[in-house]
């Protein structure tokens, strides 16, 4: 009987050397006369522990991590193959804390699977979404999904039953679905550990959206810089084109949805969902003025479902498990859950899925460890690079939309990344408003000149020169950008900055309050 072991094929884990320790097990094997299975899985998400492989034993998956090619001779020596002790295991995999305090309900299957298999899908409840979608009717299956409270987590959180209905209400003879899988933002990487480590769902999430509403054609628009997330969609996508999940004829329904990958532009800008409608369409992507909106007049001028891919995900298991299931997670109008993602100065850096209403302490500490250098955290930005810098006294603040609003604070795409106390709060609001000055489409004048004026303002600041008048300055412009600014870059490129200004005033060579001065 062959000896399963797991080794992630996910982009994190094979920067950090995945393919070679795979090979180096799949050698030694052979030379040693061992019969093993060698499964690809996606990864669980412990990046700091990460290549993590994984033995199957009578008890349960043993976790080993993190291995280097090196380490591979030493452990079959231990015969790890059977579980056994050694210097690099970490116990059962389903025993260890990080894992175990969480509510893994779109992640469930990540780092259990073969990404690529359908039998392995299905064995873990994939498709019973889809198979209970089409036995309901278009509305029912809407009705589940405004029931469950999902809202975007693509950082709007607008509720995406709402976008359904609209869509499944307006009368066109075309209508798209599409997934916005342009992942931008600085400190994210779920959309990416979805696509690689459990293609199928997104799937099955876009198929029951074209089932709902009427859909035939969808896009999964992909980051340029995701190129083993495009390969495994669209390896993917075939799959299940040929096994009937998709495609003419969906499971003998009579339902048509066929899906197609395309590779973003390479553009921050293009994660608005108005730009990157018209990069699918080939054109330059420029925020278009609204209205219309894309869920009546979208991709090329017809009704359109866009939501991004966790939004997507976590559909299969609300159509699955029924909407009230889904709302026994979360926090008022904040249903279900959201992978949080921990990076920057962080000991444990990872995904975390959890029902919303954790607090960022518990997620810094409690999860991630405190701080990579060992020194004081100093300042978290939540929810990107056009998030906000939130200090110590939020901390606490449960993390769920209205709460964190209440604060002026974005939750976003859970990006969370974290800073120490050497962090200098002046030059990374510089940086916000250069970013945003590089990656402006230029169709507005708040956006694409407001972040030039913004960078040269806070030079003279860092410059000393006459403070309080250019404090005065910067926030008149930010005010601008807020309410002038097309999309959400120039609306939201204040956050960061002006949290920063007022949270963190000893950084600008401020002696008071912020707020007093202005």
């Amino acid at each position: 009987m062959s000896i399963r072991i797991f080794v992630p094929r996910d982009s994190a884990a094979l920067a950090l050397g995945a393919d070679q320790v795979a090979a180096a097990l799949d050698l030694q094997a052979r030379q040693r006369g061992l019969d093993i299975e060698l499964v690809r899985n996606g990864s669980r998400g412990m990046f700091w522990l990460e290549p993590l492989v994984e033995v199957q034993t009578p008890a349960g998956r043993v976790a080993y991590g993190p291995v280097e090619p090196g380490d591979v001779q030493d452990l079959l020596d231990a015969q790890f193959q059977t579980g056994a002790a050694h210097r690099l295991c970490l116990g059962l995999t389903q025993a260890l804390t990080y894992l175990r305090q969480q509510e893994r309900l779109t992640f469930a299957r990540m780092g259990v699977t073969d990404p690529l298999s359908l039998a392995d899908y299905q064995a873990h409840e994939g498709f019973a979404g889809l198979r209970r979608a089409l036995a309901l009717s278009p509305s029912e299956i809407v009705q589940q999904v405004l029931d469950s409270g999902l809202r975007g987590r693509g950082g709007a959180a607008f509720p995406a039953g709402i976008k359904w209905k609209t869509v499944a209400a307006a009368s066109s003879a075309q209508k798209y679905i599409v997934c916005n899988a342009d992942e931008g933002d600085s400190g994210t990487y779920s959309d990416r550990m979805a696509m690689e480590g459990d293609p199928f769902m997104l799937i099955e999430g876009m198929t029951i959206a074209a089932v709902a509403t009427g859909a035939t054609q969808g896009y999964i628009y992909i980051r340029s810089e995701y190129p083993h997330a495009i390969a495994t969609m669209r390896e993917a996508i075939a799959k299940a084109s040929a096994a009937g999940f998709s495609g003419s004829n969906i499971l003998k329904s009579g339902k048509t949805f066929h899906l197609e990958v395309r590779k973003a532009a390479g553009a921050y800008v293009c994660g608005e969902e108005t730009a990157m409608l018209e990069s699918i369409e080939g054109k330059r992507g420029v925020v278009r003025a609204k209205p219309p909106i894309p869920a009546l007049k979208g991709l090329f001028g017809q009704p359109s479902v866009i939501n991004n891919v966790i939004t997507f995900a976590s559909v299969p298991i609300i159509l699955a498990r029924g909407a009230a299931y889904y709302t026994d997670y979360g926090v008022g109008r904040s249903s279900g859950t959201l992978p949080f993602q921990l990076t920057g100065n962080i000991k444990h850096g990872g995904l975390i899925e959890k029902a919303f209403g954790i607090t960022l302490r518990q997620l810094l500490f409690d999860f991630g460890g405190g701080s990579a250098s060992g020194r004081p955290i100093k300042a978290v930005q939540v929810g990107g690079p056009l998030g906000a810098y939130v200090p110590e006294r939020y901390w606490d603040v449960p993390m769920d939309y209205e709460a964190y609003a209440a604060v002026g604070v974005t939750v976003g795409h859970g990006g969370i990344v974290v800073h120490d106390d050497t962090a200098d709060l002046s030059r990374l609001a510089r940086y916000a408003m250069e970013f945003c000055a590089i990656e402006s489409c230029g169709k507005c004048t708040p956006c694409r000149i407001g972040s030039t004026r913004g960078v040269e303002v806070l030079d003279r600041i860092a410059a000393g020169n006459n403070n309080a008048k250019q404090v005065e300055l910067l926030r008149d412009l930010c005010d601008t950008m807020l309410h002038g600014s097309l999309c959400a870059l120039g609306s939201m490129t204040p956050n960061p900055v002006l949290s920063a200004l007022n949270h963190y005033p000893q950084d600008f060579g401020l002696a008071v309050p912020v707020a007093e001065i202005a």
